[in-house]
């Protein structure tokens, strides 16, 4: 197919660079940098890239903290035709390992933190390239690629709406997380919703709290820069008083996993009327409360918020639901918000137990432009696709049930899969990781709900060890937002009339367990 700037995700960076050439379009610590200034670094880097003498690379990684590496680098990744592939400094060696093999990978752009993290993932010797623009050179760890302003490019490369914009990667049961490639045809239907949704301007400030690594960042940016519009990378200091930092800011759009209404409502930045400047007010992630996001709403009253929800599967999110406070709380199920109605141009049905389409509840399977072909590995594909009347449908394992006006409720996973402040999670994994802990002989995890969310306990045989122990364990073979903070030793699992782990019990017990945090 004919290839077009047009159709490519970075389009719509050009388009608010036509609008909004010398006005902001990041804030990030002190630094405040214009769209023209980003372009030139992501024309350069890109330019850079593909004059190195290893060839055009495929797929680029930019493994950074949110800073200006990261948000050029993505973008400089994109104008080279190539696919980004967003990762985190913070992750564990082999984790990043993994996801570099995994997408196959042909050069990095990095900050300091990811060239750090990038010496302990690569094998000595590694002739990976590196481009880390802002970091000391010389340092013989890397075959770095220098900066060269003659090898900037003039313009983006264009791209045909099949190929890759962006893979990312999410929990796999198996202890080696999932690759999820995206689109620039998927992304272009996306954001062409969105911007009909949301009416997004040039005005606009987002707030991004989530990750680059974390497709709702993909987001915050494109929405932003699609319409000429900011973006604010909150910093956790932030959260000590956020109506201060929103007010300061002048921030308008807001996007969050629910867990951070908790975390404002907890340190006295929820009160009626703190959150004047917002005008939209979103999250997803995760289930939201129906008292959260009623309080919410009483803090930024001018705002319309709006539970979304969707797999990186189906890009980003693929329903939508808008708040009323005269209508929605009716519509609650189990005190949690519904999830809404399902994208324009997509198609969905509810499985029952046997598999065969159900009207009233049931697994949530979605057929559209946003799904993904597959994940990398073809291995991973199973079970989570479906055939079904000539189509290919991507199973959520998310179980709902149908409102009226076609709404959707989210009641629960159907699989192992659980969300934990907006990290999906296999319990699997989790239990993998814990078995190559030497303390451990086996291990089952099992969720609770809290005030606060979801939280994971974990029983363990084996050797006793202090929950501080195990944690830290951990910390090296799962990203921080993974690893629990709840354990308790038992002499053996309890087993069910199958002969199997009784897990209904284990939630039972964890629910009512005084647990002490790690």
């Amino acid at each position: 197919m004919l290839k077009k700037i047009e159709d490519a995700l970075h389009a719509r960076f050009l388009r608010g660079l036509a609008v909004s050439g010398q006005r902001p379009a990041l804030h990030t610590g002190e630094r405040t940098y214009s769209y023209e200034e980003i372009h030139a670094l992501a024309l350069q880097w890109a330019g850079s890239l593909l004059a190195d003498p290893a060839g055009p690379p495929r797929a680029i990684g930019i493994l950074a903290a949110k800073g200006i590496e990261a948000y050029a680098g993505i973008l400089a990744a994109l104008y080279t035709g190539a696919t980004a592939v967003p990762l985190h400094p913070a992750f564990p060696a082999a984790r990043t390992r993994s996801m570099l093999e995994d997408a196959r990978v042909s050069a990095v752009i990095a900050d300091d933190a990811g060239l750090a993290a990038l010496a302990e993932a690569l094998d000595a010797g590694s002739t990976l390239p590196v481009l880390g623009p802002h970091s000391a050179t010389g340092d013989g760890r890397f075959r770095r690629i220098a900066v060269q302003a003659r090898d900037a490019l003039t313009e983006p490369r264009p791209v045909a709406p099949e190929d890759r914009a962006y893979i990312l990667f999410t929990s796999g049961s198996t202890g080696r997380p999932k690759g999820v490639p995206i689109s620039h045809g998927s992304t272009t239907h996306y954001f062409r919703l969105m911007d009909e949704r949301y009416g997004f301007d040039a005005d606009d400030v987002f707030s991004q709290t989530f990750d680059t690594n974390f497709d709702c960042a993909m987001f915050d940016m494109f929405c932003a820069w699609g319409a000429g519009g900011s973006i604010h990378p909150v910093p956790l200091r932030a959260y000590r008083d956020l109506p201060g930092f929103a007010a300061e800011r002048r921030m308008t759009v807001w996007f969050s996993t629910p867990s951070t209404i908790s975390l404002v409502r907890r340190t006295g930045g929820l009160t009626p009327g703190a959150l004047p400047t917002l005008r939209w007010s979103l999250f997803a992630g995760e289930a939201l409360r129906e008292q959260d996001a009623a309080d919410w709403q009483a803090a930024a009253s001018a705002a319309t918020l709006e539970n979304i929800y969707g797999p990186t599967e189906l890009t980003v999110t693929v329903t939508g639901h808008r708040w009323s406070p005269e209508t929605s709380p009716a519509l609650c199920v189990n005190g949690l918000v519904p999830i809404g109605t399902v994208h324009q141009g997509h198609d969905h049905l509810l499985l029952d137990e046997d598999g065969q389409p159900t009207d009233h509840e049931g697994e949530l399977i979605v057929a559209g432009p946003q799904m993904t072909t597959g994940y990398l590995d073809p291995e991973h594909d199973r079970g989570r696709f479906l055939r079904h009347d000539g189509r290919t449908w991507y199973r959520t394992g998310d179980r709902v049930r149908r409102l009226p006006g076609d709404e959707l409720i989210y009641l629960g996973r159907l699989d192992s899969q659980v969300q934990i402040q907006g990290w999906r999670v296999e319990l699997a994994e989790i239990e993998h990781a814990l078995r190559a802990c030497e303390e451990v002989q086996d291990a089952v995890a099992v969720p609770r709900t809290t005030d606060t969310g979801t939280e994971l306990v974990i029983f363990y045989t084996g050797v006793a060890a202090s929950p501080a122990v195990l944690a830290g364990r951990l910390r090296g073979l799962l990203p921080k937002g993974m690893v629990p903070r709840h354990y308790r030793h038992v002499e053996e699992f309890p087993l069910n009339s199958n002969r199997k782990v009784d897990r209904r019990q284990l939630g039972a017990e964890a629910a009512e367990l005084q647990t002490i945090p790690a």
